[in-house]
């Protein structure tokens, strides 16, 4: 039976050239898929097609890969933490804010119908997600139509802050044993699942929080296991004094004492290394350690920026041959505004314009990103690969003029371009709407469950501060017009 996909005589294609490593233009081309996998990219596609699309209006690319993202929360913070950081901890809204705010069930299942709706319509097609299991998490990342790496958090012990100032560790190692095996598991479920597009990776959780144990037992089930490892490293300036206190080591430098470091290995946010400016370290080596290792950074510029801090920088990550992949830490979980954000951030801390340019930040966001997974069927439009592609409409006026289409898409057009999204070579948006998640219904649901949430927040807060003490809003509140 023939199910073929023709996209004919599309306007450009962003192909993936094998002997060049390299994403191209091509122009006036066709691209064809069937069984979720791409058969033809080029010129005069011959064979029969149960369905042809018009591709003149089109830019045809490969889904991007967000290989870091939290959708289970991230969404709720919208509205309290954009302008909010700790001052007595280096600006990080790690330990003071993020754990005061936490969704009931019904609240996460709101939180991942907006995020994964954002990330279909910002031409996603691929996460990595680095969640807590949750009830029927994996029926809605398969029912989303995403391809999905579920990450499931683990960790030896929790940070918290009793005066805004001090971080503490309360430690439960067996917790943090039962949290490994309990990944596997759900690793395994996610494997078996009757989407077919769900795959896994471990994830301990953050390297201050994770012992020396548990990061080898990690180590030594990824191995064997053939799974890709994920954990928040060099991500606060608090947690790298509290790893060189510990160690006398950066922690990049002690992940790699443990083994951990390696080209299934991704480390987010990788930003407090020993040649930041912040941490004031005697000698530096962490870009090294990360580039000859190949070691894979998850870059995710937007949570950071709003914070004041930021990754010093892109362009001399790459020039030292570091791997960069690009996530949606927080809301809104925008790929294509993340990547925009890449490249303004970088250069504003290379003060030059050409330390960092759209095509580096678009193969993280794609072909880097999949490496890192061991995905070399994700993040490119070539014959083999997955048919995982976004139509974006090239004469929709935010893309015009033309001239180079990427940089029309990435400083400019952003989501509103995005027409039409393929996942595994089934069409999940269509005219920039998403086709599997209700996204109105699920951004009412996630205001109904912020609303439970504020009301805890006492509850949680070191100090019992209320949601408008903590994050006052932008304008104060008034009965009257004076």
């Amino acid at each position: 039976m023939n199910d073929v996909t023709l996209i004919r005589n599309a306007a450009c294609v962003v192909g993936w050239d094998r002997s060049a490593k390299r994403h191209v233009y091509l122009t006036d081309c066709d691209v064809a898929f069937s069984g979720g996998e791409i058969i033809h990219v080029g010129p005069g596609y011959a064979g029969a097609a149960a369905t042809t699309v018009d591709g003149a209006r089109a830019m045809v690319m490969p889904g991007l890969v967000d290989v870091h993202c939290h959708p289970f929360s991230e969404p709720m913070n919208k509205g309290m933490w954009d302008e909010i950081g700790s001052p007595r901890l280096y600006n990080t809204s790690l330990y003071e804010y993020l754990t005061v705010l936490e969704p009931d069930p019904a609240g996460t299942r709101a939180c991942y119908g907006v995020a994964l709706a954002e990330l279909l319509m910002s031409g996603v097609t691929t996460i990595c997600d680095l969640s807590p299991p949750s009830e029927g998490w994996l029926d809605i990342l398969g029912d989303s139509g995403l391809r999905a790496c579920v990450a499931p958090l683990y960790r030896s012990g929790r940070w918290l802050t009793r005066n805004g100032h001090v971080v503490e560790y309360e430690w439960n190692e067996k917790a943090g044993e039962r949290g490994l095996d309990t990944a596997l598991r759900e690793i395994a479920k996610a494997e078996q699942h009757a989407s077919g597009r769900l795959f896994g990776m471990l994830s301990p959780s953050q390297v201050d929080t994770c012992t020396e144990g548990l990061l080898r037992d990690s180590v030594a089930a990824a191995r064997e296991r053939n799974l890709s490892l994920t954990i928040h490293a060099a991500q606060s300036l608090a947690e790298f004094h509290e790893i060189t206190r510990r160690h006398g080591r950066t922690p990049i430098e002690w992940l790699g004492s443990l083994g951990v470091l390696g080209p299934r290995t991704l480390i987010g946010h990788g930003i407090f290394l020993d040649h930041h400016p912040w941490t004031h370290w005697p000698r530096v080596g962490d870009l090294e350690r990360l580039a000859e290792t190949g070691t894979t950074v998850a870059h995710c510029p937007t949570v950071f920026a709003r914070r004041g801090i930021a990754l010093t920088h892109f362009g001399l990550y790459r020039e030292k041959g570091v791997r960069l992949g690009i996530g949606t830490d927080v809301y809104p979980h925008n790929m294509l505004d993340e990547m925009r954000l890449a490249c303004y951030v970088a250069r504003l801390k290379a003060e030059a314009p050409w330390s960092t340019y759209a095509s580096d930040v678009f193969t993280a966001a794609t072909a880097s990103g999949a490496d890192a997974l061991a995905r070399p069927d994700l993040g490119r439009l070539c014959v083999g690969a997955k048919a995982d592609l976004v139509l974006v409409d090239i004469r929709h006026p935010s893309m015009q003029p033309a001239r180079d289409p990427l940089r029309s898409l990435i400083y400019s057009a952003s989501e509103r371009a995005v027409k039409d999204v393929y996942v595994d070579g089934r069409r999940v948006v269509a005219d920039g709407k998403c086709l599997t998640i209700d996204y109105a219904a699920a951004a009412a649901a996630l205001h109904e469950a912020q609303q439970r949430a504020l009301r805890e927040i006492p509850r949680h807060d070191w100090a019992g501060r209320d949601a408008d003490a903590m994050a006052p809003p932008s304008l104060p509140r008034a009965d009257r017009l004076s």
